[in-house]
């Protein structure tokens, strides 16, 4: 689980009623017409901007904001150069029996490469499919941009109801203050929407889509490495160039330990 994600939002939303209650109170920021006109606007407005079934892949990609994947490139290169080994002592067929507990495209890139597939056809058909995730994430990013940019537009257009709902009344002081009311609060809901909520989201889709996309490029790498009988430290070498100098570290530290439980067995 990322933490983060979760200590960002409930940590503002407590930060934002703090704030808010400090000199004043809480209910004062609660108008119902502005959640109709900024949420249901904006929300009207995304329905006229994206097919409804954007909506379900869209809701299906948040969890990736808060949790995290269940492998790291670190734990993908241990696994690809376990696969070299395993190949240079058996041969490529032994490889089919890794599979069952493999990542989907891992195991589809290996099972390309136990069939006899050309490498450079192995080699496009990942690329391909890595192409097509990119776009898929690229489209779950936009749409959350969209909202993050429509919310506060849609407050603008409460807080120009709310005005000319206060102008037309100004020879009734009663409803100055209402009107005035709406005409702020809906630009806070929007805000808070956007800056809150959805341009996060966003950016934190945009970070798991990096780190995805890299590890699939890893995996590319790697069974490429293997078809070709590379040898295992080689593979491993090669690999760990995709990865910045601290995660490099991690991995030798993490061999060194798995090398010395070896010998202690």
């Amino acid at each position: 689980m990322d933490i983060s994600t979760i200590l960002g939002l409930v940590s503002g939303v407590i930060l934002l009623i703090i704030g808010m209650a400090t000199d004043g109170s809480v209910a004062a920021f609660w108008d119902l017409s502005s959640i109709f006109i900024t949420i249901g606007g904006s929300f009207a407005a995304m329905l006229v901007n994206f097919p409804l079934s954007q909506f379900g892949r869209a809701i299906k990609a948040v969890k990736w904001a808060f949790f995290t994947r269940h492998y790291s490139a670190p734990e993908v290169i241990s696994r690809l150069v376990g696969y070299a080994e395993k190949a240079r002592r058996e041969g490529l067929l032994a490889l089919e029996d890794e599979l069952e507990n493999a990542d989907e495209f891992l195991r589809k890139g290996i099972q390309l490469v136990v069939d006899g597939t050309d490498p450079e056809l192995v080699k496009n058909i990942l690329e391909i499919e890595i192409s097509f995730v990119e776009n898929r994430h690229q489209t779950n990013r936009a749409f959350f941009e969209s909202w993050g940019a429509l919310a506060p537009s849609f407050g603008m257009i409460g807080t120009l109801i709310g005005l000319i709902q206060m102008l037309r009344n100004l020879q009734d002081p009663n409803s100055i203050g209402s009107g005035m009311a709406k005409a702020l609060v809906t630009t806070f809901y929007g805000s808070v929407m956007a800056n809150l909520v959805f341009l996060p989201l966003a950016g934190k889709l945009r970070i798991r889509s990096e780190e995805e996309i890299i590890i699939r490029q890893v995996m590319v790498e790697g069974i490429l490495s293997i078809q070709a009988g590379e040898n295992p430290r080689i593979v491993e070498e090669k690999l760990k160039s995709f990865l910045p100098p601290m995660e490099r570290e991690g991995l030798d530290r993490r061999k060194s330990r798995e090398e010395g439980m070896g010998v202690n067995a």
